[in-house]
């Protein structure tokens, strides 16, 4: 008996020893993607052979992303992890003949429709954490909401908030900011409630009131590659994302502001060549890469109006042509830009006017059973990250 013990516990301790260990890291402020192979002794011909469309995905990677790097018992890499939109990630692995190889694929989640209803105690975005897990949720519903008639710093303890929405879960953990399908926020004995349409917000009349406002950065210019976090290429036969806008356009067609903000970047970035990034209110930032040239004066920390002079159109850094990928992040996450430009402030068409109301229509029965049925009792569980390598 003694013997078939220490046989088993000897087994154990050498698997044991020779099991990969599993870290999730948050990618570094300034480092690029080259640098993360150079860092981890990987080589660098994975960066240079991509095509100019895939090293200008990798530029992606957000400062402060979180990714999983799977090493063996001496710290050698196997495999790793990184996200590089809602739907896609980068992965490094070593194939059968013990080479690094690198691929876009899906990223593994479970989605899920919730409803949270709470009673502000402490703030909006402190108690909305504390019950469903998810640090953007209440930059989202701050955004939402921008141009009504509500001082989220005096909201007060008490106030209500119903959110129905639904939720990205990735390895025991929300993931990446929530699909918000409709809002009521109740303070000061009024109720303000906002339903998403057509990738907009509305009032319950189907209009909205917004003070942040794109336009285009390039006037009559067309799409020559629309945004998309992923999209199966039938011809390639994998995964492609672009989180951008571009817009083909011939070489030195000035290029505009889309939005009133700061220059936060002006010069080179990696694939994207000459690059400015204006920052706006509201956690917004606009990009505007492969340009030919800047305006001139144009510096950082300057101010600029929507539609002021920032640049023109060339063909920088890893680009086929002329034209502008036109790149939009709130709060460091892509958006369409095309979501964002100026257009209608209102539902007017009366088929549009008949789908509008299905959908405040089903929002609302969500949102009176909610407060039907009192606080949400039930907070968000954190588990274990389970890596599917």
């Amino acid at each position: 008996m003694l013997r078939a013990f220490t046989t088993f516990l000897l087994l154990f301790i050498n698997l044991y020893a020779i099991n990969p260990t599993v870290e999730e890291l948050s990618w570094p402020n300034g480092i690029s993607f080259l640098n993360f192979l150079e860092n981890n002794k990987m080589p660098l011909s994975l960066f240079y052979e991509l095509s100019s469309e895939d090293k200008e995905l990798a530029a992606e990677i957000i400062a402060g992303t979180k990714y999983q790097i799977l090493k063996d018992k001496d710290q050698n890499t196997i495999q790793v992890l990184v996200p590089v939109s809602d739907e896609l990630q980068l992965h490094i692995f070593r194939d059968k003949k013990d080479n690094f190889s690198l691929e876009f694929i899906p990223i593994s989640y479970q989605s899920y429709d919730k409803v949270v209803n709470i009673s502000i105690q402490k703030s909006l975005s402190e108690d909305l954490f504390d019950y469903t897990g998810s640090a953007s949720l209440g930059i989202a519903i701050r955004q939402i909401f921008k141009g009504e008639d509500i001082d989220f710093k005096k909201l007060q303890k008490g106030d209500r908030i119903v959110v129905v929405y639904n939720q990205k879960i990735r390895m025991g953990k929300p993931f990446n900011t929530p699909e918000i399908y409709a809002a009521m926020i109740e303070t000061r004995n009024k109720r303000y409630t906002m339903y998403k349409f057509e990738d907009k917000f509305y009032d319950k009349n189907g209009k909205k009131n917004d003070k942040f406002l794109l336009v285009r950065p390039l006037l009559n210019a067309r799409i020559t590659s629309p945004f998309t976090t992923k999209r199966f290429h039938p011809i390639l036969q994998r995964y492609r994302a672009h989180l951008g806008v571009d817009y083909g356009a011939p070489r030195g067609t000035p290029i505009r502001s889309a939005g009133d903000g700061t220059v936060k970047f002006v010069g080179t970035k990696s694939g994207y060549g000459k690059v400015v990034i204006i920052k706006h209110a509201g956690g917004y930032e606009t990009l505007y890469a492969h340009v030919n040239g800047f305006a001139k004066g144009l510096k950082t920390g300057q101010s600029v109006k929507q539609g002021a002079l920032i640049a023109y159109v060339g063909s920088s850094g890893l680009s086929t042509g002329p034209h502008l990928h036109f790149g939009l992040y709130q709060s460091n996450k892509p958006i369409n830009p095309e979501s964002a430009l100026k257009t209608v402030k209102s539902v007017t068409n009366a088929k549009e006017m008949a789908k509008f109301k299905g959908v405040v229509s089903s929002n609302d029965a969500l949102i009176k059973k909610a407060i039907a049925q009192g606080e949400t009792d039930k907070k968000f569980e954190f588990f274990p990250n389970i890596i599917e390598f």
